[in-house]
């Protein structure tokens, strides 16, 4: 079985051996490592590949830089990319500089996590979380970590 990996370097989609996901596979495009242990920062450009192209879970972190809680987040999120990966595709949506998305998201509140499986919301949840909630929250929404 494969999975589709949408590159955080170049936007490719990359058909991956489900079994060798944790091997560092890298783009067929750009050549570059699928995953990084790091949060993909989202922008017009990458959004809908990030989103759409991606055969594993997303988790999307909408964030501003005035935010005092998305500030203490941020370190929880970098680490539960490194930990998460490549089972989850992790990734911050700058608020104030994606201003068009995080109206079509509806975002009303920051931090935001929105998890999208196959391209379509499927939770949502506001406020900065400890990793061990975050844990507990993705694996009560179906994420296999």
């Amino acid at each position: 079985m494969t999975s589709n990996i949408s590159c955080p370097h170049c936007s490719a989609t990359n058909k991956v051996p489900t079994e060798r996901l944790s091997d560092g596979p890298k783009c067929g495009k750009c050549k570059q490592p699928l995953f990084q242990g790091k949060p993909v920062d989202l922008s017009a450009t990458n959004y809908q590949s990030m989103i759409s192209r991606n055969d594993i879970p997303v988790l999307v972190d909408c964030w501003a830089s005035w935010c005092g809680p998305c500030k203490q987040f941020a370190p929880v999120f970098e680490q539960a990319a490194g930990q998460f990966e490549p089972r989850l595709r992790l990734a911050k949506l700058d608020t104030e500089a994606q201003q068009a998305i995080a109206a079509q998201l509806q975002i009303r509140s920051i931090p935001t996590l929105i998890l999208f499986k196959q391209g379509r919301e499927s939770a949502r949840i506001s406020g900065a979380l400890p990793l061990g909630q975050l844990k507990q929250w993705l694996m009560q929404n179906g994420v296999d970590l």
